[in-house]
């Protein structure tokens, strides 16, 4: 059985050939070892039961507004057995707990992401920031990719089961220059 998960740093070399493999086949931009890692918290992964990555994907945050839904990769093996579209019901589910009102993708395979409820649109109501990843697409300047967006439905702040609020006041200690310290972190 296949499951989603956040990515680990052990994750990251599977990611990496995955990745490696769609932008041979100029499906997505290359994206380098390095900047995996440092963007590991953005990652997610489709792993099966012997704990192997068949699949990935990534949620770039770029405020409340917007956030990228990228790098959507599955293993050839596991195509057609929906792998793709539990990593992006994965990425919808994280945007909406982060808050965000809408998630976008830029794809050559618009088809797949229309399924996932996606629709498509200019590529021009899109935040610029997004711009500073496509000169390192092999088709810079001439845009070949599909803009798609969906509107998320973010859930609601809550007051109960919020971190913390369960802890009696005395047990958070003073506080020092405006943060909690807890008594036994005082040296």
């Amino acid at each position: 059985m296949i499951q989603v998960r956040p990515a680990r740093v052990q994750d990251v070399p599977a990611i990496h050939d995955l990745i490696a493999r769609a932008a041979e086949r100029k499906l997505m931009v290359r994206r380098e070892l390095r900047e995996l890692y440092e963007t590991i918290c953005e990652l997610m992964v489709a792993v099966d039961d012997s704990g192997q990555v068949v699949g990935c994907s990534g949620l770039h945050v770029f405020g409340p507004d917007y956030a990228e839904l990228k790098g959507v990769a599955v293993e050839e093996t596991q195509r057609a057995r929906g792998v793709g579209r539990r990593l992006v019901a994965a990425a919808h589910d994280l945007a909406a707990r982060l808050g965000v009102r809408t998630v976008f993708t830029l794809t050559q395979t618009p088809a797949f992401f229309e399924k996932c409820g996606y629709t498509v649109v200019d590529r021009a109501v899109l935040p610029r920031d997004i711009w500073s990843e496509c000169v390192r697409c092999p088709f810079f300047p001439e845009c070949r990719e599909t803009a798609l967006v969906i509107p998320i439905q973010v859930e609601p702040l809550q007051r109960n089961g919020a971190v913390g609020e369960d802890i009696p006041r005395a047990d958070l200690g003073e506080a020092v220059n405006g943060v909690a310290v807890h008594p036994a972190s005082r040296g």
